[in-house]
């Protein structure tokens, strides 16, 4: 498993914050049961990039947390693209650190909690899922703290 992290933010990340983010990443493919060997890109951003990747892409013109652009469908028959080692691509991850240092304070938690939290919640969207409806919802974020509480990291 390849997880490409990259810092654009003001404030680095340090080592054992990443190893969260990896941590969170196999865990959630464990939890799933994707045992195809795969890569995810995490990019932490500012609010000026997170936002323009919104405006971009979703035509939503404001900041937000996460951002998730997965790369397979998982509609019977894909044919999943892989990198020189074989890995899955699976899609990036766009966590806004300024945003995710707001959210932590402001539910109480600490910045572990909320970048695994984001973490998680990307990698379900990697892996198929979406909240668009109340049932999706409902199941997405019973998956997410699950797969928190596997990592060790549950709500406080």
């Amino acid at each position: 498993m390849s997880v490409w992290i990259d810092q654009r933010a003001e404030k680095v990340l340090d080592e054992q914050m990443e190893a969260v983010i990896r941590a969170v990443v196999a865990d959630s493919l464990c939890y799933e049961g994707f045992s195809e060997p795969a890569e995810v890109s995490v990019s932490i951003v500012t609010e000026e990039e997170i936002r323009s990747i919104n405006r971009q892409f979703r035509g939503i013109d404001r900041v937000t947390d996460v951002l998730s652009f997965p790369l397979l469908t998982f509609e019977a028959g894909e044919v999943y693209e892989r990198n020189e080692d074989g890995e899955v691509l699976l899609g990036d991850i766009i966590i806004c650190l300024q945003r995710a240092e707001e959210q932590a304070a402001s539910y109480g938690h600490s910045l572990k909690r909320e970048i695994a939290f984001l973490t998680a919640h990307s990698m379900l969207h990697l892996l198929g899922y979406d909240h668009m409806e109340k049932e999706e919802e409902k199941i997405m974020f019973e998956k997410q703290e699950e797969i928190l509480q596997k990592a060790g990291i549950p709500r406080q």
